[in-house]
């Protein structure tokens, strides 16, 4: 295994799926900081992750989720094409294809270890992998970041804006970043920022929002942990935001509870829909 000094290295590996989410953390990064090295896995099959579900949550709530994802997301993205494009304009985002991508068939497997060991990262910054396994984790002498669509630990896994918007929680509709242990989102926080959804979003623009939100929570904690900082918990408290990406300490604890959600189903997303207009 490779060890190096907190610290000692500048380079910042971003390891990731390959989607245009993961465009605007890369390019957000490099205008920021001299050596970011991008790195995605390839998706796995949506019936290999249908059936690797289906084992945790029964075949009739897969099959729901899969039905939102064909029929409502669709036509929920198109509706939200212009919306998206706000966003991202209004935050200075960049979107476009990110050149000299590094890929990997996993982010655990033994070509990834092999890869981040040669490339000796500051600081690993993952978003929207599968889980990591303990060996690639531990396979380099750096932290490994998450930015996390949601307030954790109440809202892990996906959608986490949407769930507490469901829950009747606008308080904590917001991100995390984190550092990555082998748990779902359980890592040590080490920043949160909130965000106020407008009347034009909804599910399908909810994670744009998490990026404008994020990144600059991101950028600070990827220069302190390669400047040499030592990767300690958030002291803040959540405070009402005053625009859509705007955060600071709140009032509202985010301790306890901690739940992990999933992907809504069709019937679900149209019935939260009809009674509180959460879309």
């Amino acid at each position: 295994m490779t060890s190096q000094a907190p610290g000692s290295s500048h380079r910042i590996v971003v390891l990731a799926r390959d989607n245009d989410a993961t465009a605007v953390m890369v390019h957000y990064l490099a205008d920021r900081f001299d050596d970011v090295v991008p790195v995605v896995e390839r998706p796995e099959s949506r019936a290999t992750v249908a059936r690797r579900r289906a084992r945790r949550l029964g075949w009739v709530r897969v099959a729901g989720q899969l039905a939102f994802a064909a029929l409502a997301m669709p036509v929920l993205q198109r509706r939200g094409r212009a919306r998206v494009r706000a966003i991202l304009a209004d935050a200075e985002l960049d979107a476009s294809p990110v050149p000299d991508l590094r890929r990997v068939e996993s982010v655990n497997s033994p070509d990834t270890i092999a890869l981040l060991r040669d490339l000796a990262p500051g600081v690993v910054v993952v978003y929207g992998t599968r889980i990591i396994s303990s060996a690639v984790l531990t396979a380099v002498g750096c932290p490994f970041v998450n930015t996390h669509g949601g307030i954790t630990p109440r809202y892990r896994g996906v959608h986490g804006g949407y769930w507490a918007l469901t829950e009747g929680r606008p308080d904590l509709v917001g991100t995390t970043v984190h550092l990555v242990d082998p748990g779902i989102d359980t890592g040590t926080v080490l920043a949160r920022t909130y965000y106020t959804p407008g009347p034009r979003d909804s599910i399908a623009t909810y994670s744009y929002l998490h990026l404008a939100s994020g990144l600059p929570a991101l950028a600070e904690q990827v220069a302190r942990l390669v400047a040499g900082g030592r990767a300690e918990s958030t002291s803040q408290t959540p405070a009402p935001p005053t625009s859509a990406t705007s955060g600071g300490p709140r009032s509202t604890p985010v301790q306890g509870n901690s739940r992990l959600w999933w992907h809504p189903t069709l019937w679900g997303y149209l019935a939260r829909r009809w009674r509180a207009g959460v879309r």
